[in-house]
């Protein structure tokens, strides 16, 4: 078994490890590649501007982080084309279908980055250009791999003249189209093959020589070799979203059974099927089953006490019957009621949260989704969503309240944390006052809130500006509050800002408290955001290439709720992913 991922750099420790095991099969796989050459692939992660690519790293390995594959593919987003470096399998490890999963995700993701096509070079099948028998064996299964999939040698060119004396096997340049069948123009031809020869080998290839290459490109549309290996008409593959990149999707199964009837009581089960209906048909979710896990990890970040009051008092309520707070102590707190329905208020913020016989039991669950799809992050995902009823982004560590019971945000946020820093940042309409209070001394976790002002927005007693952590935390908390009326460029240029807060602090992971109640006409807000503004929204938050762990919190109109949960996935995805072979390999030639 093996899951195919992106990294993204190697700042951490894993992400090290990583490039190191990447660097033993370079050297295993492709003994002519000099050790500057394979040094440089941590470099060219960390410095795109210097080698004017944008280089994405893929890897396959397995439960336990052995690396068993990897591709480097580089991105000139000036040019509009990818650039297929390497892709190879680790010795003892082809035919497992590894090559075949890296490439597809390539491939996909260079649909995402809406390129011309990706081009990659592979040594010749032909005796002309390759006098060695036993390679010509090998090259062709690698050729026929290729155009398995409809990517083929460009033809009529010079980009097989040897480039030195020792070139003795010069490589083929291969054009896959991607499967959109548009033919690639000589203009777009000449401008490729110059960035080619210019940022990947200006060490051995003289501007003379680059230039009779550029020039050998005459035919307009190019060329392209006629099918070898296959018919022509039945070698596009997959050209749906390769799983590998699939959002995983953990929805709470069992919140119906919260469900509160009391008139004007917004948050019920409608919700999350009014998300599914839309989200479901997009193909880039894939349904991730429940996992279940201690209640250690709830009491982790909420208080214990508070943990074994819900789990004890949910289970004496009558059936069909809510208790809400009523008496909240300002003083003798230490002397709470010995009736549980009293009792209540001694952990509320509110007196319109019930509890009833289902809340620990419809909370416990939403907490296990939501870890669920953490574990699909720590496990390689790049996305994953909790769709989940109750909404916990404003239960505090000893306190619920807001129709929330478990802050899953937080509990994911600190499970999280063992493997490197989380920035919470919520985006719903109203403050994630439970994140704050958690983690308001901690500087593992950075906490982000932008929301309507607590001068008129609940929770009206947290979320200004001026609250920015204590201790270890200060400046770990900022709060955007904003005013009544906000429009979504207005919102846009805030989170631009809150934004850049996180890119500052560089997290490893990102978990981003969704609410959908900022859409105009939401029962609970004031703001007018539409379906595009969420989709630009959902853009500004994937292009950060940060893991992802989305979870559901508010969002009460149920008429536009699917809609604008449907654009801002396309956004975040299209934002993220912008984007026998005997060792896989694309590179060879000594060019």
């Amino acid at each position: 078994m093996f899951r195919i991922r992106r990294i993204h750099d190697d700042y951490t420790k894993h992400n090290k490890q990583i490039v190191r095991e990447i660097q033993l099969i370079l050297k295993q796989q492709f003994e002519a590649l000099s050790e500057d050459k394979i040094h440089a692939i941590s470099e060219q992660l960390r410095n795109p501007v210097k080698y004017q690519l944008k280089s994405i790293l893929f890897i396959a390995d397995d439960t336990q982080g052995n690396v068993k594959g990897f591709a480097i593919v580089h991105h000139a987003p000036d040019l509009h084309f990818a650039y297929l470096d390497f892709i190879a399998t680790s010795k003892g490890k082809t035919g497992r279908g590894i090559g075949g999963a890296l490439y597809d995700s390539i491939r996909e993701t260079s649909r995402q980055l809406d390129v011309t096509g990706l081009f990659f070079e592979c040594l010749p099948d032909v005796h002309k250009l390759c006098n060695d028998k036993s390679a010509i064996k090998q090259n062709a299964a690698r050729l026929k791999f290729y155009e398995a999939y409809g990517a083929r040698p460009i033809i009529n060119t010079a980009y097989e003249t040897p480039a030195t004396d020792t070139d003795c096997c010069p490589p083929h340049l291969l054009f896959d189209d991607l499967g959109s069948g548009k033919p690639l123009r000589k203009k777009q031809l000449k401008a490729i093959i110059g960035a080619i020869l210019e940022r990947k080998y200006s060490d051995i290839c003289s501007p003379e020589y680059n230039q009779k290459v550029i020039d050998s490109v005459v035919d307009d549309p190019v060329q392209i070799r006629p099918y070898k290996y296959f018919k022509a008409g039945t070698v596009e593959k997959n050209s749906g979203v390769s799983p590998n990149l699939q959002i995983a999707l953990v929805v709470n199964d069992k919140h119906d059974i919260h469900h509160i009837r009391e008139r004007g009581y917004v948050e019920s089960p409608v919700r999350i099927n009014a998300i599914l209906k839309q989200i479901l048909p997009m193909n880039i979710f894939r349904t991730v089953p429940v996992k279940q896990y201690s209640d250690l990890h709830i009491r982790k970040v909420h208080h214990p006490e508070y943990v074994s009051y819900l789990k004890k008092v949910s289970k004496n309520v009558p059936v069909s019957k809510s208790i809400y707070p009523y008496v909240f102590p300002i003083r003798n707190d230490k002397r709470p009621p010995t009736d549980l329905p009293i009792r209540a208020g001694y952990f509320c913020i509110d007196t319109f949260t019930p509890i009833n016989q289902n809340a620990y039991l419809a909370a416990k669950r939403a907490v296990d989704c939501t870890l669920t799809a953490a574990f699909k992050l720590l496990r390689g995902s790049d996305l994953a969503y909790s769709l989940v009823r109750p909404p916990g982004h404003h239960a505090e560590h000893r306190a619920f309240g807001g129709f929330c019971y478990f802050n899953s945000a937080a509990i994911a946020a600190n499970y999280l944390s063992v493997n490197g820093n989380v920035a919470i940042l919520d985006i719903d309409y109203h403050h994630g006052n439970g994140q704050q209070n958690i983690f308001y001394d901690r500087n593992d976790v950075l906490t982000v809130s932008i929301h309507g002002h607590p001068s008129f927005a609940y929770p009206y007693f947290s979320g200004f500006a001026d609250e920015v952590g204590e201790k270890n935390g200060i400046g770990y908390n900022i709060n955007f509050p904003l005013p009544e009326l906000v429009d979504g460029e207005k919102y846009r240029n805030v989170l631009s800002k809150a934004i850049h807060k996180i890119k500052q602090f560089n997290p490893a992971w990102l978990v981003v408290a969704l609410g959908l109640d900022t859409a105009k006409g939401d029962p609970t807000g004031t703001w007018h955001l539409g379906a595009e503004d969420f989709e630009h929204n959902g853009e500004l938050i994937g292009l950060l290439g940060i893991p992802t762990l989305v979870v559901q919190e508010g969002g009460y109109l149920a008429r536009t709720m699917g809609i604008n949960a449907r654009h801002f996935f396309k956004g975040l995805w299209a934002g993220y992913h912008g984007g026998s072979v005997s060792a896989t390999g694309t590179k060879g030639g000594t060019r």
